[in-house]
């Protein structure tokens, strides 16, 4: 990843002033609580980054499409340039001082992981006030809460990124900790992935001891869990003594959903995002747990080749 690039440092930053976190923010919100903070505060900055933005969205939100934060086809879950998401965040009046709440569609749980990715991303460029507005826009409109369909033309902010690797892990650091038996690896992604019976974007498989941590387990229905259940989950794991724990998946959008549930909510500390996951972690031809073998993996790429013909 591009830190410090040469336009960002030819620009002169202007001295800010620090704004304090609204009453009532949490990395969590329910749609009447961000209802009330919006009503009380007006330097709230609101992204939707999935559903149709045209159809409806919260008033004076901003569009900031989910691909605008991820990368190419063949590895999604890649980091961009600095200079990218700080042009991105800019457009839609993003600032290191300013909150910020990330909206999902809420078409369902794995839907959140776009608002969680985006969230992470956010978080790691420096800006301090985030949060997720828990069931998404769908959650919002069955509350019956306020709907626009204006297109919004936010001013564009001077935002100037700060990166931090503290919530990250490289493909490196994460093949280290595989040799060192270090750290707590979890696969967020279904079972039949962690087994290696179902597979998409990677190998099938999952990394050498890796324990399985469904993103689906820090979830009822489409809404995320409190903060007292993801610590119980936590808990329950092992998860509170681990010296690094690091959430992955295929692509770096379900990990985000548990590294959120951890890190944000259950506040274990040093958990990171393996931004790149097993799309990237595979090409490397690293050796793989519950890797089916040559014949099975042939057979189950047939089946589905046939399957996709119909």
């Amino acid at each position: 990843m591009l830190r410090n690039t040469a336009l960002t440092l030819s620009l002169i930053a202007l001295p800010s002033l620090a704004l304090a976190t609204p009453q009532g923010w949490s990395p969590l919100l329910e749609p009447s609580e961000l209802a009330a903070i919006l009503d009380a505060e007006d330097n709230i900055r609101v992204i939707h980054v999935t559903g149709d933005f045209t159809e409806g969205h919260i008033p004076g939100a901003a569009h900031s499409p989910y691909a605008n934060w991820r990368g190419g086809p063949s590895n999604p879950g890649a980091l961009l340039p600095e200079l990218e998401y700080e042009l991105e965040a800019a457009r839609v009046g993003v600032d290191v001082d300013t909150p910020v709440v990330v909206v999902h569609a809420g078409t369902d749980a794995s839907d959140m992981g776009a608002a969680a990715r985006v969230y992470w991303t956010l978080k790691s460029l420096g800006v301090q006030d985030l949060a997720l507005l828990n069931g998404g826009f769908a959650a919002w409109q069955a509350e019956q809460l306020p709907v626009s369909t204006t297109p919004v033309e936010p001013l564009e902010s001077g935002f100037m990124a700060e990166w931090t690797d503290e919530w990250y892990i490289s493909t490196s650091e994460v093949t280290e900790l595989v040799e060192n038996g270090q750290a707590r690896l979890l696969d967020s992604r279904p079972e039949g992935f962690f087994q290696g019976i179902a597979w998409s974007i990677a190998r099938p498989g999952t990394i050498r001891g890796a324990d399985n941590l469904e993103f689906g387990d820090f979830f009822e229905g489409t809404r995320m869990v409190s903060p007292e259940r993801a610590r119980e989950i936590a808990t329950a794991q092992g998860l509170t003594e681990a010296p690094i724990t690091v959430s992955f998946c295929n692509t770096g959008h379900w990990a985000a959903l548990n590294w959120f549930a951890l890190s944000e909510l259950a506040g274990i500390e040093n958990t990171r995002l393996y931004a790149e996951s097993m799309a990237e972690y595979t090409i490397h031809g690293n050796e793989l747990q519950n890797e089916p073998g040559r014949i099975a993996y042939l057979w189950h790429s047939t089946r589905r080749w046939v399957e996709g013909l119909f």
